[in-house]
């Protein structure tokens, strides 16, 4: 640990490139990089010296840094000539094509704000957030089309971009005419503070909350995956006796992006990572094993960033062995805790590839710890330590601090959390409070300073990197007649992390089955929040004193062998 230390120390030094400092914003004294760039803008400038480099492969296509640079540079020109600026909102409602990361720097370029639509919401979904985000313009592909085609009568005045679709269902701008003129890249002015996107994440009302991320924020996270790199790798350094000076050179990653662009995780960690270092982006539409292992030989993949199922999958894979994957070094990713036994059979099943794990959230712009080799082998249950532009503490139910190695909420305050969420100053009261983000996690920090997770305090299931709040899948449950009592949690997955479980007591006389059940639901909700697990109990649901159903309890009794 005394490596890991002086690492920390010397990478956020006085005079270095991540120097850390403290900053004062909206009456808060933050931890931040005291070289930080403006904007997001000011990282796309910086990754456009890589020119000639290739930056994205999708399928049989390919394209380099300037090659998408004067892509981005005339979508840019045409949203001014349509009349969206500063502050401007647009939609983006893609699955991964390359046509999401043009877009999205194209409205960073004018000072607009990208509003990332889940690509998996049915047509109440898309609705609810197109109306909460009030976007002048839809980017949208194919299959998102089809979906917003149901509810376009209700946005007639809403602008649309259809991308890889010649007949929209809808009247539409095709994507290339909108990026068809050669031009210049516009240079608005853009203020730190300023939203540089919206994320939806899921709320304990059953509807998303959009979280407003600025440019401060996804800068300093973009910079705060930089430094832990640096940190572990000097550390590894360092253990090995090396001498070393910061910063260490380490090859542009070639990044597998099998998670979907409207998170944090893909977008925020991966995709700005890769912009301003000169990597190469290999984008999947959707996850397949045996896809991903192909890519990884073709393209000489050294970096998968994605949920741990994605890890475990291709680890197991029986075809493993028959592809060449020498060029990974580093597996892992965020959006889920690995399991312990993960860390190590990364190490056994590649020949040189590190186990990497980052925690964090929407609500952090990405990563608020991460860990990776030797340190997260030695403790494997941890997600490693805070970020350095993040402080932390540990609090009870009463605010008072705790001390390490006692478990209760983890609070972090620093310059990447949010500004708060849009439309929502009761949720933003209470979930930012004096410059702390309450992130509703339960954990401790050891004496070392690595955070160890527990539980959680909201009423949350993480489903392979996707947030479903139980109050949603309920809520849409209550819609339909028969239901008396319903009560939604997570159901532990070996492949997921976990699966939504529903226990359901039913009006007296009704008549329901599971299948019934996942077909009211599926109209009402995406696909990954329809219940895997379906209990009808005979008996009314358990309560408390206080009229509460005990979740837990009925969690702990409900044998998933037993569901429907």
């Amino acid at each position: 640990m005394d490596h890991y230390r002086s690492a920390v120390a010397m990478v956020t030094a006085p005079g270095a490139f991540l120097e850390v400092t403290t900053i004062e914003a909206d009456g808060q004294a933050l931890k931040a990089y005291q070289h930080a760039p403006r904007s997001m803008r000011d990282l796309w400038l910086l990754g456009q010296g890589f020119a000639d480099q290739e930056y994205i492969v999708y399928g049989e296509e390919r394209w380099t840094f300037s090659e998408a640079g004067q892509i981005v540079a005339n979508f840019a020109s045409w949203l001014q000539s349509q009349g969206i600026g500063s502050g401007d909102r647009v939609a983006i409602a893609l699955r991964n094509y390359p046509e999401w990361i043009f877009a999205y720097w194209g409205v960073i370029a004018v000072g607009g704000v990208v509003v990332g639509m889940n690509a998996w919401w049915v047509a109440d979904e898309m609705a609810y957030a197109l109306n909460d985000s009030e976007p002048k313009l839809l980017v949208a592909d194919d299959r998102r089309l089809a979906v917003f085609a149901d509810i376009a009568a209700d946005f007639e005045g809403l602008r649309v971009v259809a991308v890889r679709e010649s007949s929209p269902p809808v009247a539409a701008t095709q994507w290339e005419e909108a990026v068809r003129v050669p031009a210049d890249l516009p240079m608005p002015d853009i203020q730190t503070n300023d939203d540089a996107c919206i994320f939806y994440t899921s709320g304990t009302t059953g509807r998303p909350k959009g979280a407003q991320l600025t440019h401060r924020g996804c800068v300093h996270n973009i910079m705060n995956v930089a430094a832990m790199g640096q940190i572990f790798a000097t550390t590894q350094a360092m253990n090995r006796g090396e001498p070393v000076e910061a910063p260490i050179s380490a090859p542009a990653a070639t990044s597998l992006v099998a998670t979907p662009l409207f998170h944090v995780t893909a977008n925020n960690c991966v995709m700005h990572g890769a912009t301003i270092s000169g990597g190469k982006l290999v984008l999947m539409y959707k996850w397949d094993t045996e896809e991903a292992l192909k890519l990884i030989e073709r393209e000489k993949v050294n970096t998968l960033s994605a949920v741990p199922m994605m890890t475990r999958e291709l680890l197991a894979h029986p075809d493993f062995a028959e592809y060449d994957t020498s060029s990974l070094n580093s597996l892992g990713g965020g959006g889920a805790a690995m399991h312990p036994d993960l860390p190590s059979k990364v190490v056994e099943t590649t020949q040189r590839a590190k186990p990497a794990q980052g925690y964090g959230m929407t609500e952090v712009c990405g990563i608020s710890t991460y860990t990776t080799g030797d340190l997260f082998l030695a403790r494997p249950q941890s997600c490693g330590p805070l970020v350095p532009t993040l402080e932390g503490k540990i609090v009870n139910k009463a605010g008072d601090v705790l001390p390490v190695g006692e478990a209760g909420e983890l609070l972090v305050k620093g310059a990447p959390v949010i500004k708060g969420y849009l439309n929502r100053p009761e949720a933003t009261a209470e979930t930012i409070v004096d410059g702390w983000l309450h992130t509703g996690d339960i954990g401790y920090f050891d004496e070392d300073g690595f955070l160890y997770l527990v539980d959680r305090v909201k009423d949350m299931i993480l489903r392979g990197g996707e947030n479903i709040y139980c109050a949603e899948v309920e809520g849409a449950l209550y819609t339909h007649p028969a239901v008396l009592e319903t009560v939604a949690f997570a159901v532990p997955d070996d492949r997921l992390g976990e699966e939504v479980g529903v226990a359901v007591h039913l009006i007296e006389g009704a008549i329901m089955d599971a299948p019934g059940l996942r077909e009211h639901m599926g109209s009402r909700l995406a696909a990954f929040k329809v219940p895997r697990y379906v209990w009808f109990l005979s008996e009314p649901l358990p309560r408390n004193a206080n009229g509460k159903f005990l979740k837990r309890e009925l969690r702990e009794v409900l044998d998933p062998g037993s569901a429907d």
